[in-house]
This record gives C-alpha cells, structure tokens and sequence, in this order.
C-alpha cells in the first residue's frame, strides 16, 4: 500500500487501497511544508492563497480531490506563465523529498500543460523521478497518442529506472486508479515494441510494470501476448521469464494451456487427490477458512504443477461468480506426494462483499478442476 514516501504502486490480487486513510498523506502539516517549500523556490509564491485554497473543505475531500487541490492551488498561487512554473515545479520537487505528494506536481502539468506537451512531456519525464508520473501522462496520450508514444519509447531506453517504468506503465491499457485509453484497448499494437525492448530490463520496478501491462493487455487480447511471449528466449533469459510468468498470471488462474505451456505446465497433471478439506463447512464473516489436500503423482517422470483454487462467491441476487486465487507452483517428483495448506479470512471489501448461502469450492491443478468442496457463509 502506498505512503507518504513512496508513489502510487497496484498490488496484483491484493484489495483495493485504503484511500480513506491515505486522504492524510495531503494534510495539514504537509499543505504547509508545500507552501514553505514553494516559497522558498519562488519568492512571489502566493503563500497565504495556496493553504487557504487546500484548507477549503479539506476534511471531506478524498486522497485524489486533495491531490488535485494541491494542483488547482499551486496553479493561483504561482506567479508566472507555464515555462516559468514548470521550472518551479522542477526546483520545488527535490525540496518535497520522493514520494506520493510530488504526483501533485505531475497532476500539475497534466491540468496546465496539454497546450505545450513540448515543454510539459520533458518536466513530466523530470518529475516522475520524484513520484511517478503514470496518471499524468495519459492526457498526454489521449491527446496525441502517436506522438507521446514515440517520445515514450525514447524513454524505454533512459538510464534512470523510474522513467523507464513511466514508459510501460504510463500507457498501461487498464491502470488501477486512472482514465482508460480507449485506442490501446482496442490495439494493443502501437505499444508492444516498447514493452519488448524493456523485456530484459535489469531494474526489478520496471519488469512488474512490464509484467502488469502485459496482463492487462491479455485480459482482451490473450492470443496477441501468447504470441509475444512464446518468440522470446525464456529458456536463457531469466529476466524474460520471470516477466512472462508475472505477465501470465490472470490467463493461468483461466487455465489456459498455451500459457501454462509457457511456464512448463501445459500438461494434464498426472495425480491423485486425497483428503481435501474446507473448515469449517459453516462460517460467519470474520472467520478463517482453511483448505487442506494432499497430492500424489501417478507419473513416472517429474511434473511442473500450478495449483490454483476458486471460490465461487455467492451474489446478492443468488448466482455465484468464481474468483481464482494463486496457491503454489512446484515441481511434484516421479511418485512424490505433497501435502498442501492454505488460509483465508472470509471478510468483506470495496470490491467484494459477501453474501450468505453454500459457496463451492475448486481446487485447479495445471488448469484442471481436480478436487471440489463447499462451506457454507451464515
């Protein structure tokens, strides 16, 4: 979850952000130390404007209001044209250290600075160093995609980390928290290019936001990043491989098997299942479910398994919807056996909330239902 030091970053599969408590990274104290900072920097900031602008019904105003806010206030506070404040913005960055609160400055030149990408694209590639840039840049994209496109491709190839990542997650088709491209969902193509060159990327930052994008993109478009990924060199490219098993991850949990082909697993799974349990068969939300199975191989030959399983959630007006959860990947030697455990604690969401009634259970192995269960939600 992000804080105060350190931008924005999505968790695959974790629950959404607590955005009711990070609204406290742009409190008080911290409206200040931008408004003494500003000042230091440009001596016609207008202080007094700034904080009186951010204070006005602050309590009420979400973590993005509030970052936006910031932006609106240092838009009247500053004193001189685009260029002038844009070079502010690159001094007043350093000053707010590295972190969530600089993508108010981001959030700057998206809001301002659309007429004159010339000069906003390169202080947004300056400020990302600081917090990232990934949701200002899409204005930028949806305005002129080839262009921004092409700048950001240079990007792939800079040596700062950060700017690199901005080149793949900036025009992430399916950004958590951020405006859709509608062009890039439709063709994923313009942006593929980019991705490749980043595929043996030595910085770790910069392959999960290769890895995110390219399973958002396979959430539309699975046969075109099969293809992708199937041409590169995975058996001595450990840097690639790790990419595409991260990329593959949303494909696998549908079973797949041209993806579970690529992590060593397209096979049916030669096993038997014994004892799978789900305690306890009764429950009330707040208590641990906890899933129990043994797995024996009928094989002669070693076996790469992905086990995954799915609980079907009952909804509010009775049906079920399945939601697939990652267990364990392994490799299950010629007539081994492996006892597997896992624990979830059934508790609502904002993206989930639970209904009562009997909730079926399914254990996947190589993208096969081996096992089936139930508990039932009180």
């Amino acid at each position: 979850m992000p804080d105060a030091q350190a931008p924005l970053q999505s968790a695959p599969g974790a629950p959404a952000h607590d955005a009711s408590a990070l609204k406290h990274i742009f409190d008080r104290a911290r409206l200040r130390a931008i408004a003494q900072q500003a000042r230091e920097v440009c001596p016609g900031f207008d202080e007094k404007r700034f904080l009186a602008l951010c204070h006005d019904g602050l309590d009420e105003l979400s973590l993005m209001q509030r970052l936006h806010r910031v932006a609106c206030a240092l838009h009247a506070a500053l004193p001189g044209d685009l260029p002038a404040n844009l070079s502010t913005l690159r001094q007043l960055a350093p000053r707010m250290g590295r972190g969530f609160a600089t993508l108010a400055l981001c959030d700057y030149v998206a809001q301002y600075g659309l007429q004159d990408p010339a000069a906003s694209l390169p202080a947004l590639k300056f400020l990302t160093t600081f917090g990232s840039a990934e949701f200002a840049i899409r204005p930028f994209l949806l305005q002129d995609l080839a262009g921004t496109l092409a700048l950001m491709r240079a990007w792939s190839a800079d040596p700062d980390e950060h700017v690199r990542r901005l080149a793949s997650e900036g025009c992430r088709p399916r950004l958590p928290w951020a405006s859709r491209i509608p062009a890039l969902l439709v063709d994923p193509g313009p942006v593929l290019p980019l991705l490749e060159s980043l595929r043996s990327d030595p910085s770790l930052y910069v392959r999960k936001s290769v890895a995110n994008h390219l399973n958002d993109i396979a959430k539309d478009h699975p046969a075109r990043v099969m293809s992708l990924l199937e041409a590169w060199p995975l058996a001595d490219d450990p840097r690639s491989a790790w990419i595409a098993r991260h990329a593959l991850r949303t494909l696998i949990k549908r079973g797949d098997k041209r993806a579970l082909a690529v992590v060593g697993a397209g096979a049916a799974a030669r096993v038997d299942v014994a004892g799978f349990s789900v305690l306890p068969q009764a429950m009330r939300l707040g208590e641990t479910l906890a899933l129990a199975l043994t797995l024996r191989s009928t094989s002669n030959a070693p076996q790469r398994l992905v086990v995954d399983y799915a609980i079907h959630y009952v909804k509010a007006a009775g049906h079920a919807s399945a939601k697939v959860f990652k267990w364990k990947t392994f490799d299950l030697p010629a007539g081994g056996a492996v006892a597997l455990r896992r624990r979830q604690v059934v508790r609502d969401f904002s993206t989930r909330v639970h209904h009562p009634g009997r909730h079926a259970v399914e254990v996947m192995v190589n993208g096969d239902v081996v096992s089936r269960g139930w508990f039932d939600l009180a």
